[in-house]
């Protein structure tokens, strides 16, 4: 796999910029994306296998990288939920997969959502890491409305190495977030 467009842009761009921005003094103090995880909760995979199976394939889709089905580690009985059902599906993205799916989720899939003015700045997680629901799984280019028996959102968190908020929020900034101002 060849490096991804993004990637070169962080190295040659974006570590200078915040080397300056933060006066670090070695160029390994620059924050940098760790990994990117998509989650999706599924209450009704317990009772519905083919929405399992159905939203196996989207992440995967969407992701280039196999689903992981997760488990409930207890029982539940008001939500009708066994230790060991199925609850929801991850993917944890690294290196190469991972940038690319952020280039193409800044670039492609957050401008169409509609009305789109951008993410929230707030939704950081007080060490530098951010969190973001979506939706609906249509905004991905590579999902067909044909083939979506049902809409359903996901959570992506981006891990980066940032100390701070702010720190984690230059790192996003410059790899191309759309962050609105508030």
């Amino acid at each position: 796999m060849a490096n991804p467009r993004l990637k070169t842009y962080y190295r040659e761009q974006v570590v200078p910029k915040l080397v300056e921005q933060f006066n670090y003094d070695n160029v390994h103090q620059v924050p940098k994306v760790i990994k990117i995880t998509v989650n999706r909760g599924m209450g009704e995979a317990a009772q519905n296998a083919k929405a399992l199976e159905a939203s196996l394939k989207e992440i995967a889709i969407i992701t280039g990288q196999k689903p992981v089905v997760t488990r409930a580690k207890k029982a539940i009985a008001g939500f009708k939920i066994r230790k060991g059902m199925p609850v929801g599906i991850m993917v944890t993205l690294r290196s190469e997969r991972m940038y690319a799916f952020l280039d193409r989720l800044v670039n492609l899939v957050l401008p169409r959502i509609r009305d789109f003015r951008g993410i929230s700045p707030k939704s950081f997680d007080g060490r530098g890491n951010y969190t973001l629901g979506i939706r609906e799984q249509l905004i991905f280019p590579e999902i067909e409305y044909d083939n979506v028996d049902q809409i359903r959102g996901m959570d992506i968190s981006i891990i980066t190495t940032a100390n701070t908020d702010e720190e984690g929020r230059a790192l996003l900034k410059e790899l191309g977030m759309p962050f609105r101002d508030n």
